[in-house]
């Protein structure tokens, strides 16, 4: 055999996942959807060498999903994330399972739309955070209700949210409406909104304006999205019309199996 065919046959024999690979795919498939509850698309792709795999050994991990949601009903429209040189627990394979030795870094993409993130800030987590607050209202304490929130994703690198709150104690409605720059700090550990405006003839609490900022940031620091054994913390974003896409690095101690 030639070293040029011989060469092409390692090849495609690597482009190839094997049995083994296979079936850690499905296994990796399996046991990230037990964690979401809707999955319109998930795809796990393991790549490694029979042997480098019997070695404790795996090349790369690709994690590609669509129309993930979590438990917390929050909704990525896209996740990408890419991992290399990951070192496993050979036995574990046996069992069809990706044990890692030892924690590994990755990068991750995440995509989520307009409707995502006002998806996010009516469901039932977010809301029950915002509730549980005692807000400072014209110097007394009080508890409100979200009633309408309204986000939007402009072209210009800014958000804009328009919410209609309850006061619970006194029943009255207030609104609040602002624009803003979300920004990654420079630690890259949260995100923060710079630059915000005021809707004009807006009644604005500072606090109640303050909670709604902070819940938004919440949301846009991934850290809600966080599955076991991985945490995401973002590195980059980029707001277009209806769309945020987010550059992420995440800590992975264990990738999910069945």
């Amino acid at each position: 055999m030639s070293k040029e065919s011989q060469t092409r046959d390692e090849n495609v024999m690597s482009e190839s996942p094997g049995i083994g690979e296979k079936a850690l795919n499905k296994a990796a498939e399996i046991g990230l959807s037990s964690q979401l509850d809707e999955v319109e698309n998930l795809d796990v792709n393991i790549k490694t060498e029979p042997l480098k795999m019997v070695q404790g050994q795996v090349d790369a991990v690709e994690i590609s999903g669509e129309g993930l949601v979590m438990q917390k009903d929050l909704r990525m429209e896209e996740l990408k994330m890419q991992m290399g040189n990951v070192a496993i627990n050979p036995l574990s394979v046996a069992f069809g399972k990706i044990e890692l030795t030892k924690p590994t870094q990755a990068s991750a993409r995440v995509v989520l739309t307009e409707n995502d993130i006002n998806r996010a800030f009516n469901s039932e987590y977010v809301r029950s955070q915002l509730q549980s607050q005692k807000i400072d209202i014209n110097g007394q304490l009080m508890s409100i209700e979200p009633q309408q929130v309204d986000f939007r994703l402009l072209d210009n690198q800014k958000i804009w949210l328009n919410a209609t709150i309850q006061l619970k104690e006194t029943s009255e409605t207030q609104k609040v409406a602002f624009s803003a720059i979300p920004r990654v700090s420079a630690n890259g550990q949260t995100v923060s909104l710079e630059n915000v405006e005021y809707g004009e003839g807006e009644e604005i609490s500072p606090e109640l304006t303050k909670a709604l900022i902070d819940q938004t940031s919440n949301i846009l620091n991934l850290s809600n999205f966080d599955l076991e054994g991985m945490s995401l913390q973002v590195k980059q974003l980029q707001v277009q019309a209806g769309k945020l896409t987010l550059q992420a690095e995440a800590y992975v101690e264990q990738i999910p199996s069945a």
